[in-house]
């Protein structure tokens, strides 16, 4: 047994009121709210709202907040001249963590040290603005269309539809896309939350902290997760060759993408959202093939191993049916995570502590002389 907690599984590293993630259970609720009542009764706007200030928002709190968010759309020209300059085969993801950078290079308010909590919320708004319009406008740009002014008159998902698109989106489209905003806001301490939350324990400012996020959601362990779900439906091809590959995959023991998750030992609480989306959605605008093959999946995955299908198994069937490009799926996990990446570190900024875990040496016992160079 090992005297260290490998990849720090199990350690308690902090305190946050944010999310709480049950895991055996298949629960999830922000700030005392359960997920399901959230998707129900709430926009990703009222989200936001609870998880930047503890609490939900009155009509006016919430008219406020949209306006906020509705009020810093706009990019730097610079950063659109950089988006505009990139290479149309660049990983949007990379474009996605420049970018963000980028931003704290034209503000102002992105200092160091000791924090100014009424400009951190103020920086957070302008992060949770901006994301989108970066995602959207590298996506028009690598296509060699225009860019379109950006508008007040939208909320976030309509907004981020809009200008990828450059009409305006069904309600279908809107209200799917708000609720996997809302679903993948926030999620305990995962992996690009501990890396944010790292880097503003330093002090660092805002931008660091959401660009270290980016660059860890990026990874296929993490956020690149709902991308290889398309990849693996369409090397399937179809419905009648599912069985078969998911028996090979059985036999030689190869992982199938989104059945299963770290956290979760029953039911993502967060799947079933999408599940219902996905049927509706690929009913109404696109290939139904897509959603009963992954039904399929899900199904001999729960009867042969007990395992379920998480938020990404589905996540990538929706926004497949959105017609929205499989590389640009993990950029809008990272639109949806900015308002919860945002929020826990604000909330870290409040009882500040670094973050200096040990490692177990298991180098060399003792010393050695360095030998000359010839003697190497």
């Amino acid at each position: 047994m090992s005297d260290y907690a490998k990849g720090l599984e199990g350690v308690i590293a902090n305190e946050s009121a944010l999310s709480k993630v049950e895991g055996l259970e298949g629960k999830l609720s922000y700030l005392g709210y359960d997920i399901n009542d959230l998707v129900e009764h709430c926009s990703f706007e009222e989200v936001t709202y609870l998880l930047h200030n503890g609490k939900l928002p009155n009509k006016e709190e919430l008219a406020g907040l949209e306006s906020s968010l509705r009020n810093n759309r706009e990019l730097p020209q610079e950063v659109v001249d950089f988006l505009k300059s990139m290479p149309k085969n660049a990983v949007p993801m990379d474009v996605l963590r420049t970018a963000v950078s980028m931003l704290g290079i034209f503000d102002e308010r992105a200092t160091v040290g000791e924090p100014d909590v009424a400009v951190n919320h103020e920086v957070a708004l302008s992060l949770v603005a901006k994301t989108p319009v970066i995602v959207a406008y590298y996506h028009r740009a690598r296509q060699g269309l225009e860019l379109p002014p950006v508008r007040t008159d939208l909320s976030e998902a309509a907004h981020f539809l809009y200008l990828i698109t450059g009409e305006e989106p069904c309600k279908a489209a809107v209200k799917t896309l708000d609720v996997a905003y809302i679903i993948h806001a926030d999620h305990g301490m995962n992996a690009s939350t501990f890396s944010a939350r790292v880097t503003t324990g330093t002090l660092s400012d805002l931008y660091s902290a959401m660009t270290s996020a980016i660059g860890t959601l990026k990874g296929p362990l993490h956020g690149g997760a709902n991308e290889g779900v398309i990849k693996m439906l369409k090397k399937i091809g179809s419905e009648d060759k599912v069985d078969a590959f998911v028996e090979d995959c059985l036999v030689n023991k190869k992982k199938i993408m989104g059945i299963g998750h770290r956290v979760y030992k029953v039911l993502d609480p967060r799947a079933p959202h999408l599940q219902k989306m996905a049927i509706k959605l690929t009913e109404e605008l696109g290939d139904p093939k897509w959603i009963k093959m992954s039904e399929r999946i899900a199904t001999i995955m729960r009867e042969r191993k007990g395992l379920n299908a998480n938020v990404d198994f589905y996540s990538a069937t929706v926004y497949y049916s959105l017609n929205i490009p499989t590389d640009l799926f993990t950029p809008i996990f990272a639109i949806a995570r900015m308002s919860g990446w945002t929020a826990q570190v604000l909330e870290q900024l409040t009882d500040n502590r670094l973050y200096r875990p040990l490692t177990k040496y298991t180098g060399p016992a003792t010393t050695s002389p360095v030998p000359p160079i010839a003697e190497r």
